[in-house]
């Protein structure tokens, strides 16, 4: 654990609790990609199969059982509770388009041809693209809400400080994952237009607009 993990772990954190809540309060889920939401859930799944075969710490522990808990208690909201306000025209992208190929990549390039090392590798790559349905969904409707931005910045943030987690971790301890890097580097690459809109706009109080 370092400063930049740490960082990256509560921007994460942060980023969830600002989904639920802009739902639970608002009663709607209006602006959100349910699409991007089932991908995430399978990205926790998929990588934190090892807490029924390894205990590391109960902040590890924990932090893995919000995330996926988190991520089913976000898609039932989304898909019952206010399924009246979910907009399914504009979340319209074709995520097997994004699942097939990370399935295919996990299975020629990880490091051992393992049942939970290909799991943990698909929910690697998966990650680094499951956010493009909610950016292609904010791109058709040309505006996004500034509490759904804050959570876009806040799940980019946590990515970037990974990828300087990474960093510290080469110098600092002489360890890398090059699948973990490049993928994060691939997800972090997909936020800089946001990163940009959001700092320039958001947080001088201005809506949030993209190009339809």
């Amino acid at each position: 654990m370092n400063i930049f993990r740490l960082s990256g772990d509560l921007s994460h954190l942060l980023a969830v609790i600002i989904l639920v809540l802009k739902i639970w309060t608002t009663r709607s889920c209006a602006g959100i990609s349910g699409k991007s939401q089932i991908l995430f859930a399978i990205v926790y799944v998929t990588r934190y199969l090892d807490l029924v075969t390894t205990f590391v710490s109960v902040y590890n522990t924990s932090m893995k059982v919000i995330f996926i808990g988190a991520s089913f208690a976000t898609i039932y909201l989304m898909y019952s509770k206010f399924k009246a306000t979910y907009d399914h025209n504009h979340d319209s992208f074709r995520i097997e388009f994004l699942l097939a190929p990370t399935v295919i990549l996990a299975l020629l390039i990880n490091q051992k041809f393992t049942v939970l090392e290909v799991l943990w590798t698909f929910s690697i790559y998966l990650e680094s693209v499951a956010i493009l349905p909610q950016l292609f969904m904010v791109s058709k409707t040309g505006e996004a809400e500034s509490i759904t931005s804050h959570y876009l910045f806040a799940l980019g943030s946590y990515r970037g400080l990974y990828l300087l987690n990474w960093i510290y971790r080469y110098y600092a301890e002489d360890h890398y994952e090059l699948i973990a890097i490049v993928s994060g580097i691939v997800q972090t690459v997909l936020y800089c237009d946001f990163f940009y809109l959001y700092i320039t706009k958001v947080l001088k109080g201005k809506k949030l607009q993209l190009p339809a």
